[in-house]
C-alpha cells in the first residue's frame, strides 16, 4: 500500500482528510510536507498495520489526540492519554481572559490555581506566558496528575501539582485568581456517548451538569484574597447560571465571554476587596 492508497482507504472509512493524514504522519514519522510530496512511496508491513489500526480507532470516535498521544493548546504541545480529557480550543478564550487578568494584577507574584487540571493545559499555558505566577493545579485522578507533571517536567514549567477533590487539598491557602475547567456536561446530553472514549468523570457530574460548578463557586472565597478573581469554563447553555452563581455569592464585576463559535463559554466574578 502506498501513501495514495492509504487516503483513499481512510476516506473510504469516513476520515477526513487531515485526519487520515495526520495518522498516517505518525505511523511513518514525518511531517505532511513530505507526505504530500511523496504519495507514492510504500508503507512497510508494519506501518500499513498500524495506520489501518488507527483509522479504525478514529472511525469509532477515538479522539485523534489519543492515537498520535499529543495535543497543541495555546503554543504548547502537551502529552495527552486517555486518562486525561483533550483540552479543547475553546479553552483558550479561558487562559486568554485569566492573562488579563494576571498583567492588571498590583502583585509582582501572584498565586494562582487551577482546579481539574487534567493534562496540566492550563496550569501549564497561564505560567508559560506569565512566569512570575505562582502556580498550583489540583486533580482528583493520580494518573491525570502524572500527565500533568510529566508535560511540566518536559516543558520546564514550574507547576505545583496537587492531588484532592476540588478544595480539599488547598486548606487555608488564598489566591489572587482562580480558574477551572470542570465537568459541566448534563448526564442526559446527547453528545456524551460520541465522547465515550475520554474519562467520562471529566466530562459530565451527572444531572444538570452544574454540581461541580456549584462546589467551586460555594468554596472559592474563603480561598479568594480581597479583589481577587474566580474564572470558570461551562456548558454553552449554562451562563445566566453560573451568573447567578457568582452573584447570588456575592461576587461583583460578573460578566462572561463567547467561544469561538459564539457562544458564552466563560464566566468571572471578582470578590470584594476589604475596603468594600
Amino acid at each position: 500500500m502506498d501513501i495514495r492508497s492509504a487516503l483513499a482507504y481512510a476516506r473510504a472509512q469516513g476520515l477526513e482528510r487531515i485526519d487520515a493524514q495526520m495518522l498516517l504522519c505518525h505511523a511513518l514519522q514525518c511531517e505532511r510536507a513530505w507526505l504530500i510530496s511523496h504519495d507514492d512511496a510504500v508503507l512497510t508491513p508494519a506501518q500499513e498495520a498500524r495506520f489501518a489500526s488507527d483509522v479504525t480507532q478514529r472511525a469509532q470516535d477515538m479522539p485523534l489526540a489519543y492515537l498520535l498521544g499529543e495535543k497543541e493548546f495555546h503554543g504548547l504541545l502537551l502529552k495527552v492519554t486517555p486518562d486525561t480529557l483533550v483540552p479543547r480550543a475553546d479553552t483558550e478564550v479561558l487562559v486568554d481572559w485569566a492573562l488579563e487578568l494576571l498583567a492588571d494584577m498590583a502583585q509582582p507574584s501572584p498565586q494562582v490555581v487551577d482546579l481539574g487540571t487534567g493534562t496540566g493545559a492550563i496550569a501549564l499555558a497561564l505560567k508559560h506566558r506569565h512566569p512570575a505566577g505562582q502556580l498550583s493545579a489540583v486533580d482528583l485522578s493520580p494518573a491525570a496528575l502524572a500527565v500533568a507533571r510529566e508535560n511540566a517536567q518536559r516543558l520546564r514549567l514550574d507547576v505545583s501539582f496537587l492531588q484532592g477533590d476540588w478544595w480539599q487539598p488547598l486548606a487555608g491557602r488564598r489566591f489572587e485568581l482562580i480558574v477551572s475547567n470542570p465537568p459541566y456536561i448534563a448526564g442526559a446530553d446527547e453528545h456524551l456517548p460520541t465522547l465515550r472514549h475520554e474519562p467520562l468523570s471529566a466530562l459530565t457530574p451527572g444531572g444538570d451538569g452544574l454540581s461541580a460548578l456549584r462546589v467551586l463557586v460555594d468554596g472559592a472565597p474563603v480561598h479568594l484574597q480581597p479583589g481577587a478573581w474566580l474564572v470558570l469554563e461551562h456548558g454553552w447553555d449554562q451562563a445566566d447560571a453560573v451568573v447567578g452563581m457568582l452573584q447570588a455569592r456575592g461576587f461583583q464585576s460578573v460578566s462572561s465571554r463567547k467561544d469561538l463559535g459564539g457562544q458564552a463559554r466563560v464566566s468571572a466574578g471578582r470578590w470584594p476587596s476589604e475596603q468594600q
